[in-house]
């Protein structure tokens, strides 16, 4: 009986502990920048593989992370597999059918043409240049061009969800309709991309051919997206009646997607198919709790899905890998593509020429879903390395710029929020003012010198503003503010006060928390934002209590981003 090592699981249990603990780092890094958490951790990866720590440490790095044979590559893999499955269970979640149902022909035909163009595009260039593309020795062409095309077609329906969250235009009808193009986009290619993987021929287990295991995928899918979804639906009500909650109802769900991910093994396409239809099936239920959901996807996104994305750093060498040209055209290709393809589709379907350039590039944003693609790709040596690497680029870069081409596109911007506005260095935890003008000339000294204006200019700015109208809001909270020229950036110092000070509020309670809040002089929006951002983070008494009782600026900070809702903001 095979099993691992003393020294094998000594490194398994230190290389999860780095793997992880560096990805979620680098995820809360990238989440900081207002980049999807992806980025940063496959940039873990890559700092943890060959590219970085293989080159400074070549020995110890292939001990901790081996890759190839061995009972410690195969536990890593193992672990990486359940991951995924996991994701794509997940995912699956995240695709409403009704959505697509009530956005209709608009949906439809943003999706299709949205999808149709890229695709078509794919092709061309796949079978024109597939030298230059990386078309492997002994891969039928054929293959080779549909994955390039499915990879450079689908969207990433996470990453589209989180930039129309941090617009919020999510339910708008325009975050709608992008919503079911994207649903759209996912169910085609991965329908698509499970022909291509039956194709491949990777899969051993059931040995059919390759005609068979396209029949079998196809029935599959009609029976997880109607029957099982029927099932499904009437099952959950007594699932969450008699299983204990939470873990008998996580436990039934993770075995589903367990099973249909081994179902869909069996066939000869890849389990994340399996997983990924089920997804599907359960979140469409009526009975789906968004606690149960919520739930399930903060376990697995935040040790799971970190762990997959992370390790795809550990298997290629990007920097050996990385092909400038081949860079260039696979980003242009797909980016060009899918813009034109998407605008078109909703310029057909009646959209303004504004809104039909917001569908194209928020469409435009990739992410997880082609990475995997590319990976499952790169393992059945339908790729190369260089065109992996490419691909990886390509998706991290159109995550990374589509919400902000979408801003531009409808001239909008992020709402303005109070924790992206505070740092340690304008926290003043005991201030020394006993009076109201005391408090402002006190955290104006603070603001000075990131404002770039004097103290003193500051605190007549805010004292003159003071004059009209009293900022104590009651509830032992005060927002002493101005607005003022030449001001490059909204501003934000917290100060706490131990005794109180009188703020004239309606209450008549003294202001304990003061909020002095500085804004461009040329914009009403962000001082208006801000302030009922404050308004809503510390409106119940328990709040405030919580504020004056937090030991360190990272609790008091930890406090407002849940009262304000800024961890939902973040997607």
């Amino acid at each position: 009986m095979s099993a691992l090592a003393h020294h094998e699981i000594l490194y398994l249990l230190l290389g999860l502990s780095i793997l992880l603990g560096l990805a979620r780092l680098f995820g809360e890094i990238a989440k900081w920048l207002r980049q999807p958490s992806v980025v940063g951790e496959i940039l873990a990866g890559i700092l943890l593989g060959p590219t970085i720590f293989g080159a400074l440490a070549p020995e110890l790095q292939g001990a901790i992370f081996p890759v190839g044979e061995g009972g410690l590559a195969a536990a890593i893999d193992g672990l990486t597999t359940i991951a995924v499955v996991l994701f794509l269970l997940i995912a699956g979640m995240e695709v409403d059918l009704s959505i697509v149902w009530r956005q209709g022909k608009t949906a439809l035909s943003v999706g299709l043409v949205g999808m149709a163009l890229p695709f078509l595009m794919g092709l061309a260039v796949a079978s024109l240049f597939p030298t230059f593309l990386g078309l492997e020795e002994g891969t039928r062409p054929l293959v080779f061009t549909l994955f390039l095309a499915t990879a450079l077609s689908i969207s990433a329906l996470p990453v589209v969800a989180k930039i129309l969250l941090d617009l919020n235009i999510f339910r708008s009808d325009l975050g709608m309709v992008m919503v079911a193009a994207a649903i759209v986009n996912d169910l085609l290619g991965w329908m698509v991309f499970a022909v291509v993987l039956a194709m491949m021929g990777t899969v051993k287990v059931a040995a059919l051919p390759i005609p068979m295991v396209i029949v079998l995928t196809l029935a599959f899918a009609f029976l997880m997206l109607v029957v099982v979804r029927l099932l499904l639906d009437k099952a959950l009500p007594y699932l969450y009646a008699y299983a204990s909650w939470p873990g008998g109802v996580l436990s039934f769900i993770c075995a589903g997607a367990f099973f249909f991910a081994a179902v869909t093994e069996w066939i000869g396409v890849h389990a994340i198919f399996g997983a990924f239809l089920f997804g599907c099936a359960l979140g469409d239920s009526r009975h789906l709790r968004e606690r149960t959901r919520a739930t399930l996807e903060n376990f697995v996104s935040f040790i799971f899905v970190p762990l997959f994305f992370a390790s795809i750093g550990l298997k290629v060498d990007f920097l050996k890998s990385f092909d400038l040209g081949l860079v260039v055209v696979v980003c242009a290709v797909a980016t060009v593509s899918k813009v034109l393809g998407s605008a078109l589709g909703a310029h057909w379907a009646g959209m303004s020429r504004r809104e039909s350039w917001a569908m194209g590039f928020g469409l435009n944003a990739r992410g997880a879903m082609e990475i995997i693609l590319g990976l499952l790709a790169l393992e059945s040596g339908v790729i190369n390395e260089r065109l992996f690497v490419a691909l990886v680029t390509m998706a991290l870069l159109t995550s990374m710029t589509s919400g902000t081409l979408l801003e531009r596109a409808l001239q909008r911007r992020r709402p303005m929020r109070l924790v992206d506005r505070v740092t340690v260095r304008h926290f003043v935890s005991s201030m020394k003012a006993q009076t109201r003008e005391e408090a402002i000339r006190e955290l104006a000294e603070s603001a000075a010198p990131s404002a770039g204006k004097p103290a003193e200019e500051i605190a007549s700015a805010v004292l003159a503003r003071e004059s009209l109208m009293s900022t104590g809001i009651g509830n032992r909270v005060a927002i002493p503010h101005a607005r003022m020229e030449g001001l490059k950036a909204p501003l934000v110092v917290i100060g706490r006060s131990d005794s109180g000070i009188d703020f004239d509020s309606p209450d008549g309670r003294g202001a304990r928390i003061v909020f002095l809040v500085l804004t461009s002089a040329k914009s009403y929006s962000d001082q208006l934002e801000i302030l009922a951002d404050i308004s809503r983070a510390l409106q119940r008494p328990d709040a405030v209590d919580k504020a004056l009782a937090s030991k360190s600026y990272a609790e008091l900070l930890a406090l407002l981003k849940v009262e304000s809702g800024g961890e939902h903001a973040e997607g």
